[in-house]
């Protein structure tokens, strides 16, 4: 079964930037939609970014202009630019595909500090 292994996260100050990223396993895989979510302790995960197969993209109000959702389907990898963090995005982000057979995978996740 394909995986979502994803990297990027770390520990950065308030005012950094972090690229996470989410690569499938298997070379093949068709990507339809995508999403960023983000699970903070204590706290249900929510959605942080999406991005329809058409490219239409949203945002959580709190993260608009300061993050991008991307993917490069050649490398059948998705993207989130994070920049301008505050410590309020610390979270552990996970990033969840939609196949073009409407399946969906969860990356394993991972760790975003940020320091104040």
């Amino acid at each position: 079964q394909v995986q979502f292994v994803e990297s990027g996260g770390g520990l950065v100050q308030s005012g950094g930037s972090l690229r996470l990223s989410c690569v499938a396993s298997e070379s093949t895989f068709s990507i339809s939609g995508i999403g960023w979510y983000r699970q903070a302790p204590g706290k249900q995960r929510e959605l942080v970014a999406s991005s329809s197969r058409g490219g239409r993209t949203t945002y959580k109000n709190s993260v608009e202009a300061r993050f991008t959702i991307s993917r490069d389907n050649a490398k059948n990898t998705v993207y989130l630019q994070m920049n301008e963090l505050k410590f309020e995005d610390t979270a552990v982000y996970y990033c969840n595909v939609v196949s073009i057979m409407n399946l969906f995978y969860w990356g394993q996740g991972t760790q975003v500090t940020v320091s104040s």
